[in-house]
């Protein structure tokens, strides 16, 4: 079962603002608050937030949040950022893809484009490229991880060390003001390393949630990527520290396509 528009929208507000209180949510949302004491008993239920006495907060854990959980936070808004991926990415062109929820996205939005190599850890990649027209699928060998499909381990990075692609496209569970980009499993980093490793234009997707989250384990820094596609202006510290290190930003609000689009 999907979140609902309204659950989306209080869980970005718990995010934000640090707590909710269910007496204020019922007044905004003009419903009773058993019905914000239901969304908020969803959200806890399913791993995203944490309840309090009178509302809730966010989870502080060390653990992602279920996948089928992410699939559906900021789905329009993943969607757009892989739209403008696409738009950045040729034809005839080679490109790797690690895991997450975006990077399936991207995928989708890939479907039409033709005479590409893409290589990628993400089993639900090449499901959704399977019949697409004119491209070579590679799957990385090593071992799965049965929660979200990833191909992940010290297999999967040698077998990515075999090759040089033209892009490279990461996804990211959590992102530092100070321009560290950050998630749970140090295997899953060190498959991303590798990626950013052996690619030539590397673009970092995630939407501006991950701002709101934090994870422990570092993959690299902004100024290791090229491009930062996400969704709205991130926060002004990180701009800076990613103008400085030189890593283009692209959002929905400036659609600055025609600066990006002669990669």
């Amino acid at each position: 079962m999907e979140l609902t528009d309204r659950q989306v929208e209080i869980l970005s507000t718990i995010n934000r603002l640090g707590r909710v209180d269910v007496e204020v949510l019922a007044s905004e949302y003009a419903v009773t608050t058993q019905t914000i004491r239901r969304d908020l008993n969803e959200l806890c239920i399913r791993g995203l937030a944490a309840r309090i006495h009178g509302g809730a907060m966010p989870v502080i854990s060390v653990s992602n949040v279920d996948y089928q959980a992410r699939r559906q936070l900021a789905a329009t808004e993943k969607e757009h950022i892989a739209q403008i991926v696409a738009a950045l990415i040729p034809n005839q062109c080679s490109i790797i893809l690690n895991i997450g929820t975006t990077i399936e996205q991207v995928a989708r939005a890939l479907y039409e484009h033709t005479g590409l190599v893409v290589i990628t850890n993400n089993i639900h990649v090449i499901s959704t490229l399977t019949g697409s027209p004119q491209k070579d699928l590679v799957l990385v060998g090593g071992t799965v991880r049965q929660s979200d499909g990833a191909i992940v381990g010290e297999d999967a990075v040698e077998f990515i060390s075999r090759y040089k692609a033209d892009f490279a496209c990461i996804g990211a569970s959590a992102i530092d003001e100070d321009g560290a980009i950050l998630d749970f499993d140090a295997r899953e980093v060190s498959v991303a390393r590798a990626i950013l490793k052996n690619a030539r234009t590397k673009i970092l997707v995630c939407d501006s949630l991950k701002f709101e989250r934090t994870a422990p384990v570092r993959i690299c820094d902004i100024g290791d990527v090229d491009y930062f596609v996400t969704d709205s202006d991130p926060p002004e510290a990180f701009r800076h520290v990613a103008e400085l290190r030189g890593t283009q930003i692209v959002t929905l609000d400036d659609h600055r396509l025609s600066d990006v689009s002669s990669l």
